[in-house]
């Protein structure tokens, strides 16, 4: 019993420093403290059980409801490797859409970056497409999200240039489909029969295509991946429960 109050303590402390050390991995730290509350409330239903009828009932029903949570997180996660691993980047689309993430300033987040890498590079394999760049200013950011993309792609090549398209309105995945929707539609693009590559990052790719067929819209995905493994398993834990969210309420 020792052992576990003391394993529960790291998981509370070890969390608290992902939360409060800036690292990207905040997210993961309020699982961890969650993980140590929920791990106590065992321990304290277990010793309950014991000593009482109504405990075991708890017990039976803790430990089920727990069993259920984490066999749905597991079947998320499954779904969203898949289509993160489903790089169609060699197939043709009538346009692009890079969805925004966060700028530190005015400098691309890891995640904006590695889309910007991917974007750049379907680009080069596909040069008479319109782009998107989707992305609107949030908290701690001096430029918006799709102005930080321009800054990163732009060149020499002025025929390259004239193909950014930039909608700085979006606050959300939602808004990103539905502003660059629109725009794309005053272009003269069909966006009922277009295929719309759409680039983001490997985590995001299975809600992307969630939100945008509720638009009406065709996509192909461009996955980018982030440079570090532990930042990577951040946000598909992250995503696990958006996808729950977009699917109940959005």
């Amino acid at each position: 019993m020792k052992k576990s109050y003391i394993l529960t303590a790291l998981l509370a402390l070890t969390g608290l420093a992902l939360i409060l050390i800036p690292n990207g991995m905040r997210f993961t730290g309020w699982l961890l403290l969650w993980t140590a509350a929920a791990w106590i409330l065992g321990l304290l239903v277990c010793r309950w059980s014991e000593r009482s009828k109504a405990g075991k009932i708890c017990k039976r029903l803790f430990f089920t409801g727990l069993a259920v949570g984490l066999s749905c997180l597991i079947s998320i996660e499954m779904l969203l490797v898949r289509h993160g691993e489903s790089d169609n980047s060699a197939l043709p689309a009538d346009a692009v859409i890079v969805l925004g993430a966060g700028v530190n300033g005015e400098t691309p987040s890891a995640a904006l970056w590695s889309r910007i890498q991917a974007a750049s590079a379907y680009l080069e394999g596909h040069p008479d497409v319109p782009v998107v760049l989707s992305g609107g200013q949030g908290p701690g950011e001096a430029i918006t999200e799709a102005e930080a993309m321009r800054r990163a792609l732009w060149s020499q090549d002025e025929a390259f240039n004239s193909r950014l398209i930039l909608e700085e309105n979006s606050t959300s995945t939602a808004e990103n489909f539905r502003y660059s929707k629109a725009i794309l539609e005053e272009t003269g693009l069909d966006t009922e029969t277009a295929v719309i590559a759409v680039v983001t990052n490997d985590f995001h790719c299975f809600r992307a295509h969630m939100i945008a067929q509720k638009q009406g819209l065709q996509i192909i995905d461009v996955p980018a991946e982030l440079p570090w493994w532990w930042l990577t398993a951040n946000y598909y834990l992250r995503e696990a429960f958006a996808v729950v969210k977009t699917a109940l309420l959005d």
